[in-house]
C-alpha cells in the first residue's frame, strides 16, 4: 500500500508536490515524481510495498518505454501471471508486471487483475488509464480545474487542489477526457450450487485460504498480525504462525497484537488463540478518554463520520501504532471474512433464498465505507496490511456454496459463517470457532462506551437543529464524528463520498 497523485492536461509539478504532502504517510521510505509533456504523476512507498528486497529513497513511478504507471495495490494471482508474462522477482515487481500486461493488452489488462485489489494510473506517452478494483477496496479520488484532471490515494490529497472532489467508481475505468467505462460488476444471480460435501467444502476452503496466504505474504520485512479472537484473524494468525515457524524455525514466534477497553471479550478469546499458535502476543487496554484523545486523527486519516467505522477504526488506529512502535511492517488482517461468508448478525434475518442478494449488498458497502479502515488505519502508521481473505478465488467459491451452510439454522437460531467454522473445526480450539460474531468495535468494546458517552454530551436541541441541515446525520454519536469531519474536509462534495453503514 502506497500513496499516488497525477495530474494530467496542464499538470504543474508543484501542486503535486503540495498533493503529496498529506499522504506522505503512506510512503515514508521511498518517493519520486515523473514529469512529461501534459503529465506530472508522484509516488510515495513504505519499504514493504516495494518487494523483493529494501530499496529506500528516490524511486520515480515505473516505466516500461514511454508508459509510466503509479499504483496502489495487491496482487493475488502475481506469481501466476509473473510466470506467464516472464516478469522477475524483486522490487517493484507488481509495477513491472502491470506494465508488462498493458505493453500486450492495453486497457484489456484490467480483466487479468481479478485477484487484484488496486487503484492505479498508467500514461502511455498520449493518453491515461485510471481504474479502481470492483469492491473498492483501494480509494482513489479525483477533481478537474482548469483542464486539468486530478486524482489521487486520499480525499485530503485532491482537496489540496479543489473542493469540489468526488470519489472515483469501483469497478471501472477512466481516460484522459473524463469518461468513464465499467470493467467488471458484481454477479446478479448465484452461480450454480456445488455439489461437495461438507468435508469436501471444508477442504477447499482451506486450500483456497492457504494459498491465497501464500501468494501475499513474503517475510522479507517484519510481520505481526492482528488478533481479534475472532473467527477471520484467528484464522489468518493460525496460519500466519505455521508460515513463520515454517520461515524461521519452530521455536520463531509470530508478533500477534490485541486491543480491548478493559478486559474486554477480544482479549480474553485472543489469549487463548495466542497460546493455541504460539504467538508473542501483545495487549493494549486502553479507556474511554484514550479513544476519545484519538477520535479527531482518526477522522482525518479515515476520511468519514459513520458511527460503526469510526468505532472500530478508533481501536484499529491504537493497535497499528502500537505494532508500528513495535517495529511491525506488515500486519496480517482477518477482514474480509465477513463478506464472503456472511457472517454479520443481520443477515440472519433475511430469507434463505435472499442471502446471495444481501451479500452483494453487503460486498458494495465495501468501497465507501467497510474497507476504508483496512487500508487508512494502518497505512495511516506507515504499515502495508495484508487480508488473505479478500481474495476473488475464495469469494467466487463462496458463492457456489448453499445458503444454508453459511447461515446455517440450528435449533431456531442461525449460526453465521457455518461452513468456514467447520472447516477449521479441531484445527482451532472450540471456543473460538464457535464463539458468536461481534463487530470489531464490539468485541474490542468500543461500541459499549462511545454511544452512551455522547449520548449525555449531546443534547436533543442540538441534534434536532443538526439534522434539520444534515439529515445524513442519524445519532448524536454522529453529529460528533461529522463536526470533526467538516472541520477536516468542509460540508460540501466531501460529504457526498461517505458511504453509511444501515446500521449504527
Amino acid at each position: 500500500m502506497s500513496g499516488f497523485a497525477v495530474a494530467f492536461g496542464n499538470s504543474d509539478r508543484n501542486i503535486v508536490e503540495a498533493m503529496m504532502k498529506p499522504i506522505a504517510h503512506r510512503g515514508p521510505d521511498a518517493s519520486g515524481t515523473y514529469s512529461g509533456q501534459r503529465i506530472t504523476m508522484s509516488q510515495n512507498y513504505c519499504r514493504a510495498d516495494i518487494g523483493g528486497g529494501v530499496v529506500i529513497g528516490n524511486a520515480i513511478p515505473n516505466h516500461h518505454g514511454d508508459v509510466v504507471i503509479c499504483y496502489d495495490g495487491q496482487m493475488g494471482n502475481w506469481p501466476e501471471l509473473a510466470a506467464e508474462y516472464e516478469v522477475s522477482d524483486g522490487p517493484f515487481r507488481e509495477e513491472r508486471l502491470l506494465l508488462a500486461l498493458y505493453a500486450q493488452h492495453g486497457k484489456d489488462m484490467l480483466r487479468y487483475l481479478d485477484d487484484t485489489i488496486f487503484s492505479l494510473v498508467i500514461f502511455d506517452g498520449d493518453d491515461i488509464l485510471a481504474a479502481r478494483d470492483l469492491l473498492g477496496i483501494k480509494t482513489l479520488f479525483y477533481t478537474r480545474k482548469n483542464g486539468t484532471l486530478y486524482l489521487a490515494t486520499e480525499l485530503k490529497s485532491v482537496m489540496q487542489v479543489s473542493n469540489e472532489v468526488y470519489e472515483f467508481p469501483n469497478g471501472q475505468y477512466m481516460n484522459g477526457a473524463g469518461t468513464f467505462t465499467r470493467f467488471a460488476e458484481l454477479p446478479t444471480i448465484p452461480p450454480p450450487s456445488t455439489t461437495d460435501t461438507v468435508d469436501e467444502m471444508g477442504a477447499v476452503i482451506r486450500e483456497i485460504i492457504e494459498r491465497s496466504f501464500s501468494n501475499r505474504i513474503y517475510f522479507d520485512v517484519p510481520v505481526g498480525g492482528l488478533l481479534s479472537g475472532g473467527m477471520d484473524s484467528s484464522v489468518i494468525n493460525f496460519i500466519g504462525s505455521k508460515a513463520y515457524k515454517s520461515r524461521f524455525g519452530q521455536d520463531a514466534r509470530l508478533k500477534t497484537f490485541a486491543l480491548g477497553v478493559g478486559e474486554s471479550n477480544d482479549i480474553h478469546a485472543a489469549r487463548i488463540m495466542a497460546e493455541h499458535i504460539d504467538s508473542d502476543h501483545h495487549e493494549v487496554i486502553i479507556g474511554l478518554q484514550q479513544l476519545l484523545d484519538v477520535l479527531p486523527d482518526v477522522i482525518y486519516y479515515l476520511e468519514h463520520f459513520d458511527p460503526s467505522l469510526v468505532r472500530s477504526s478508533a481501536s484499529n488506529y491504537l493497535i497499528s501504532k502500537y505494532a508500528r512502535e513495535h517495529g511491525i511492517e506488515i500486519l496480517l488482517s482477518g477482514e474480509g471474512g465477513d463478506e464472503v461468508f456472511c457472517g454479520y448478525k443481520y443477515l440472519a434475518e433475511c430469507p434463505t433464498e435472499e442471502l446471495f442478494e444481501r451479500q452483494m449488498e453487503c460486498i458494495g458497502f465495501l468501497h465507501n465505507n467497510a474497507s476504508l479502515r483496512l487500508d487508512r488505519m494502518n497505512q495511516c502508521n506507515s504499515i502495508r496490511v495484508v487480508a488473505p481473505l479478500i481474495s476473488s478465488e475464495l469469494l467466487n467459491y463462496s458463492l457456489s456454496i448453499p445458503p444454508q451452510y453459511k447461515q446455517h439454522p440450528d435449533e431456531g437460531q442461525k449460526i453465521e459463517k457455518w461452513i468456514f467454522r467447520k472447516a477449521y473445526e479441531g484445527l482451532l480450539p472450540d471456543s473460538i470457532i464457535w464463539r458468536s460474531k461481534q463487530e470489531f468495535s464490539q468485541g474490542s468494546g468500543s461500541a459499549d462506551v462511545l454511544p452512551g458517552y455522547f449520548e449525555k454530551q449531546i443534547t436533543d436541541e442540538e441534534l434536532a437543529e443538526a439534522q434539520a441541515k444534515h439529515p445524513i446525520i442519524r445519532s448524536k454519536e454522529e453529529l460528533h464524528y461529522f463536526r470533526i469531519f467538516t472541520s477536516h474536509f468542509g460540508e460540501a462534495h466531501a460529504v457526498d463520498t461517505v458511504g453509511q453503514w444501515h446500521l449504527l
